[in-house]
């Protein structure tokens, strides 16, 4: 019996010692910030980086292959970027714009991240989070559905004119007769 409790005991010790050795633990979120997006127009993604660890995490490396040369464009920022350290409790936020070359249904995924949880341990591998997937309009379908129209609605004027102008002309004509014979018999 005591042999039993001296084992749990040391069980318990080697467990909650290593529960409390100081280490650093990113969590990482990847956001596409733009509601609508549209070929050839910028897009913004943003990453935030949060250090919910108890040490400073170092030589943190973000790099997100998601972006094909052949279907978009880093028009500012980088899509693999670095940072010497992080300390416990804060955060990065890292924001790149690209634009998409081609319209159509495309799968935003996760990026990567390495970083030593401490200055002598080995590297660690996290994952973004991915915002999924995301219709890419054309320019065409865009101006349809957001452009204020304005061509449009002065020919609807223009057009409208004749049938609004016509009655009132009658009428002013009509009140004027009138307003005269009412004058001239006072």
């Amino acid at each position: 019996m005591k042999l039993l409790a001296l084992f749990l005991v040391a069980c318990a010790s080697f467990i909650s010692a290593s529960d409390l050795e100081p280490t650093a633990k990113l969590l990482v979120a990847k956001n596409v910030e733009n509601n609508i997006i549209v070929e050839h127009k910028d897009i913004t993604i943003k990453y935030d980086l949060y250090n919910v660890g108890t040490s400073t995490a170092h030589n943190i490396v973000l790099m997100d292959q998601t972006f094909p040369p052949s279907d978009f464009e880093t028009v500012r920022g980088d899509l693999q970027v670095g940072w010497k350290s992080l300390a416990p409790n804060a955060n990065i936020s890292h924001i790149v714009v690209v634009k998409a070359l081609k319209a159509g249904i495309f799968n935003f995924t996760a990026a990567q991240v390495t970083y030593q949880p401490s200055e002598e341990a080995e590297s660690q591998l996290v994952y973004t989070t991915a915002p999924g997937e995301g219709g890419i309009m054309t320019e065409i379908d865009f101006n349809r559905k957001h452009s204020p129209h304005l061509i449009e609605w002065s020919i609807f004027a223009v057009m409208c004119m004749p049938s609004l102008a016509i009655p009132f002309l009658l009428w002013w004509k009509s009140h004027s007769k009138y307003a005269e014979d009412l004058k001239k018999s006072k």
